[in-house]
Formats: C-alpha cells, sequence, structure tokens
C-alpha cells in the first residue's frame, strides 16, 4: 500500500507541476485557446497566476515533506488541499461545457483523497 500511495502521490505531483507551470508561465491568452483551458478566459490573470501557483506548491508539498522527513503530516494535508482545489476546477470546468475535463478532475480528486486517508491513516508517515 506504501508503494501506492507514493506512486499516486507522485503521479499528482507531476500533474500539479505540469499544470502549475502552464498557468504560472504562459499567457492566459494561450491557456484560454488550449483544450480544456476555456475557462481563463473569464478570469484573471492574477487568480490564473496565483491557481499556478498553488499548484507548483501542492506538487512539491505532495513529495517532499516525506521525502526529506521534515513535516511528513503535509502530504496529507496538501492532499485534501488539492481535493478542495479539483473541486473547483470541475466547478469551473462545469461553467465552461468541458464535461472531458471534469471527469479528469474527478479522477485526481480520488487520488488525492486517496492520498489523504491512506497518509493520514494506515499508511502515516511516523517518527
Amino acid at each position: 500500500m506504501n508503494l501506492a500511495l507514493w506512486t499516486a502521490a507522485g503521479l499528482l505531483a507531476a500533474v500539479a507541476l505540469l499544470g502549475g507551470i502552464s498557468k504560472t508561465f504562459v499567457p492566459k491568452e494561450k491557456l484560454a485557446e488550449a483544450p480544456g483551458g476555456g475557462w481563463t478566459a473569464h478570469a484573471s490573470v492574477g487568480f490564473v497566476k496565483t491557481l499556478g501557483v498553488l499548484e507548483l506548491l501542492a506538487a512539491a508539498g505532495l513529495i517532499l515533506p516525506a521525502a526529506l522527513d521534515i513535516a511528513p503530516v503535509l502530504v496529507p494535508v496538501t492532499a485534501v488541499c488539492w481535493v478542495l482545489l479539483m473541486v473547483g476546477a470541475m466547478i469551473a470546468h462545469l461553467r465552461a461545457g468541458d464535461a472531458r475535463f471534469i471527469v479528469l478532475n474527478l479522477l485526481y480528486l480520488c487520488l488525492a483523497a486517496y492520498v489523504a486517508w491512506g497518509r493520514f491513516g494506515p499508511e502515516a508517515f511516523t517518527g
């Protein structure tokens, strides 16, 4: 189970890293043209960049605390935050009419919930 939790956290971290880089460094106009980026047309540049920075922090928070053994409780806390972020993403994609991205966000939400459950519960990082 530990390996499955690390795999799920790693996958989510990769998703967060890619999403964070694109939202932080790609101009909003280009994001709006990309598949699934239609929601950015109705969002401010600051909001999109803030989401990008939050995703970059999530990528770090899903891996680094446990890998470095510095406050590993931050892994499940980050996973819970990712669940909340995915709820917001599903709402944004629903408003934009991107149903396939709602399903993808639901998958990410389930993975994050699994990481949170596993790391708060049976496979918690304990000293």
